[in-house]
């Protein structure tokens, strides 16, 4: 049986979350992605989000920095809180929150332009011109994605003409080039192969010291090699959340075990 939001208990914390959602539903229509989640996001840590296809993961992430916004049918109830402050409050500048709050899709996005101006956009639409900074900004950002040593001698040929992998690290580069505190990652490394994969893994790893970092993923090995929190969705309902060698090696949950285990999904 599927807990409750009473009965999901969250891992112990020795600080307050970075991110926390109260009660927090997505509707689709009058349909019902994201049923009453309640979860904390502690900061600097990888936190995993795993379940079957369609159990609400991506439209889950998608609303702690307010992507449904963007969609006409959409409607979020319930409270999304960063650093204390409800990111759905009407004084909340979207643009703003998503700078802080930044955003990995399942594909490679690169904008049609040149490496660099791909990395320096973030910077450049909030107003730094200082040629030397954005230089030291670009440098800095494709060095911290893994990406500047195969990139430093082409920075201005276009971001397409690079591989899959690439293109998925200068789009992390990007992001973190408007200095994010957290990064939500919507199965970022779904179309790649291993390799790129591997790469991909260990940049979110990487990154874990400075940033919060939340990652929707249909593999549970990847989830058991990179996370330190796990929280397993199922038709849209939170139904355990626990440290991530927990969830893998004793469960509360029988659903949940029955997930790990391979018996559905």
């Amino acid at each position: 049986m599927v807990s409750n939001r009473a009965t999901v208990e969250q891992p112990q914390a020795t600080e307050p979350p970075k991110m926390r959602t109260d009660g927090l539903s997505v509707f689709y229509g009058k349909q019902a992605a994201v049923k009453d989640v309640c979860l904390a996001i502690e900061g600097c840590t990888i936190t995993s989000l795993i379940g079957a296809s369609g159990s609400g993961k991506s439209t889950f992430v998608r609303a702690l920095n307010r992507m449904h916004d963007l969609v006409d049918d959409a409607k979020v109830t319930g409270r999304v809180w960063l650093d204390g402050q409800d990111i759905y409050d009407p004084a909340v500048d979207p643009v703003v929150l998503r700078k802080r709050v930044g955003m990995v899709f399942q594909r490679p996005n690169p904008f049609p332009k040149s490496i660099v101006d791909n990395v320096l956009y973030a910077p450049r639409i909030h107003g730094e011109r200082g040629r030397r900074n954005l230089r030291d900004v670009a440098e800095e950002m494709l060095r911290a994605a893994f990406l500047w040593d195969e990139v430093k001698d082409r920075l201005h040929r276009s971001a397409l003409e690079l591989s899959g992998g690439q293109q998925q690290r200068l789009c992390i580069a990007r992001v973190l080039a408007a200095r994010p505190d957290v990064i939500l990652m919507d199965e970022p490394t779904s179309s790649l192969d291993p390799i790129a994969t591997a790469r991909i893994e260990q940049l979110i790893l990487s990154l874990r010291e400075r940033m919060t970092i939340v990652i929707v993923t249909h593999s549970l090995q990847q989830a058991a090699r990179i996370s330190d929190v796990t929280a397993f969705l199922h038709l849209g309902r939170l139904v355990e959340v626990g440290r991530t060698t927990q969830i893998f090696t004793k469960p509360n949950e029988r659903m949940t075990e029955d997930y790990v285990t391979g018996r559905f999904g």
